[in-house]
């Protein structure tokens, strides 16, 4: 069962070819126990991109190397993350009523203020990924935790929280996660972090924890709970802040 829930939540979260026969079997409800698989998918997809990043340095320098590693990471989740991270940032940033901030982050055109989300986040990815190189980090790792990180804390905006829409793919977890899957989620994070990154890999995902907490509350304020769209902006901000977290 855990392996048909991973590659359910695999299949779910990424581009990657799976089989329809791994994951056969699951209804659409059951997707919600697959969350404490989330870790394990993160490993998988930053595994790959940093990879990318490894491949790519010694023919073309860190900048580009880091540029690859962003591209190849979108790439491998078709943008999913980085289009609720623009959306959720048009909405909260129109200064509208809750009502309307929901109705622009339905709207599929980018915004200003999305637009200068996306740029920000990829710009920061690179330039924190060239730094992390200069100082001799293992980034296949490195990379690899990050990815680990941002999709283990999104959980947070899950555990006991409401979904701000009636319906939508965050309610298949949002409101309906439970404490163990949550506590399993994060402890399977925290678990690979320090495996991955020995020296500060606790740290980083401690620091990352209390932004992504911070960033649950704020939203929950902002537009009476949570959807797929503030998930996604949270497993990249988390991405982000474990890897600055290590600097």
């Amino acid at each position: 069962m855990i392996f048909r829930l991973y590659f359910a939540t695999l299949q779910f979260m990424s581009r990657l070819p799976v089989p329809g026969r791994w994951s056969q079997g699951l209804e659409v409800d059951q997707y919600v126990r697959g969350v404490i698989t989330f870790p394990f998918v993160g490993l998988l997809l930053g595994a790959i991109a940093g990879l990318v990043f490894v491949v790519l340095q010694p023919w073309c320098g860190l900048p580009l190397a880091a540029l690859g590693y962003v591209l190849a990471l979108a790439l491998l989740t078709g943008g999913f993350h980085l289009d609720g991270l623009a959306d959720t940032c048009d909405g909260v940033f129109s200064a509208r009523t809750r009502e309307r901030m929901l109705e622009v982050m339905r709207d599929s055109r980018l915004g200003t203020h999305g637009g200068l989300a996306l740029i920000f986040v990829l710009v920061a990815k690179v330039l924190v990924v060239s730094e992390l190189s200069l100082r001799g980090a293992n980034m296949l790792a490195v990379l690899a935790a990050a990815s680990v990180a941002g999709r283990s804390a999104c959980v947070l905006l899950m555990y006991r929280q409401k979904y701000a829409r009636q319906s939508g793919l965050g309610n298949l977890f949002i409101g309906k996660v439970n404490g163990k899957q949550t506590a399993v989620t994060l402890a399977g994070g925290a678990l690979l972090s320090v495996l991955l990154v020995p020296a500060a890999g606790i740290f980083a995902f401690a620091v990352m924890l209390v932004v992504v907490m911070a960033l649950a509350w704020t939203l929950k304020r902002t537009l009476g709970g949570h959807t797929g769209d503030t998930l996604g902006a949270a497993i990249e901000l988390g991405e982000v802040i474990f890897l600055l977290a290590l600097l």
